[in-house]
């Protein structure tokens, strides 16, 4: 158990300062293209939905195996390759670094009022169409991708490790990538993806409500809103989002920084309404995305300490 701690803290720090090597082999990609291969051969005709979820429990069972043979071989050899496979393994499943480098990708040009590069760089990270968006529509595309990410690509992650080391950690990326591969509501996935985007919800519920709760409780209040309005707006408006989890992360972001998340997005030339969100006491501007990304930072080393804290807790008494 200690060792696992301490391939979880290592990891953690090289994700903060390496983060992912563009030129660097990703798994991400490799499980990308294996779900993609079973979705051409397994998304059509009849039985969609049971054929969904062969796909997502193949791919889960597959990725968690070979990363659970891989971690207690290197165990095996030394207790030292053991935290140094295991770190690595971790670090590469986290996002603090490219989450801020895709951010800020967004931001400098913004700063700079190049609204054509922004919207360039913003449509790297979201789905939504770009093309003609404002500079507030701009800014709050960063900082609704950056607040719900600290989730599903930190601590969602974080959680998962903490419970089941590094194969739980990739089990739970799996199924991430599952739900953004397959997870849509739309005629072509609706069946084939329905067992992947409800897993994606149900490993995602805890971190998601834990990490927006830091983000109350933690974060700079910059809208300089007392904490039980914050408390209760961020509650009441987490539920108003379509996301049973995204709205918890969007709906605290939005309350901290005093700003309107939500609204009008255009999704492949189809305009999507989601509820407003936050206390709207201004438009999302390009220095909220800095506040977020500091926001990010902050509450994932705290969800971090927390985890560790309980984990070293529990070890202690067993």
């Amino acid at each position: 158990m200690p060792a696992h701690f301490i391939a979880i803290a290592i990891g953690f720090l090289l994700d903060r300062i390496i983060g992912d090597p563009p030129t660097w082999p990703h798994p991400i990609r490799w499980i990308g293209n294996f779900i993609s291969k079973l979705t051409s051969l397994l998304n059509k005709g009849r039985f969609r939905t049971e054929k969904g979820a062969l796909t997502l429990f193949g791919t889960v069972g597959i990725v968690f195996i070979a990363v659970f043979v891989i971690v207690a071989f290197a165990y095996q050899i030394h207790l030292f390759a053991g935290i140094l496979v295991e770190s690595v393994l971790i670090a590469v499943g986290l996002a603090q670094k490219s989450l801020r480098d895709a951010a800020l990708s967004v931001y400098k040009p913004l700063v700079a009022k190049d609204l054509p590069e922004a919207r360039t760089k913003l449509s790297w990270i979201v789905g939504r169409d770009t093309d003609n968006l404002k500079e507030s529509e701009i800014a709050r595309g960063a900082i609704e991708t950056v607040s719900e990410n600290t989730a599903d690509g930190i601590t969602s992650p974080l959680f998962w490790a903490f419970l089941l080391g590094a194969p739980g950690l990739w089990l739970y990326k799996t199924v991430n990538t599952l739900d953004s591969m397959i997870g849509y509501k739309d005629e072509r996935y609706e069946k084939f993806g329905k067992f992947s985007a409800r897993a994606d919800d149900v490993l995602n519920f805890i971190p998601a409500r834990v990490t927006g709760f830091l983000i109350i409780f933690y974060s700079p209040n910059e809208g300089k809103l007392g904490m039980m309005k914050r408390f209760v707006g961020w509650n009441r408006d987490a539920r108003r989002h379509p996301s049973p989890n995204s709205g918890f992360l969007e709906a605290a972001t939005a309350w901290q920084l005093g700003v309107t998340l939500g609204g009008q997005s255009t999704y492949r030339g189809k305009v999507s309404e989601r509820p407003e969100i936050g206390p709207g006491t201004m438009p999302p501007t390009a220095a909220h995305i800095k506040s977020t990304i500091k926001q990010m930072h902050m509450v994932s080393f705290v969800f971090w300490l927390t985890m560790m804290v309980i984990g070293v807790f529990f070890y202690a008494i067993a």
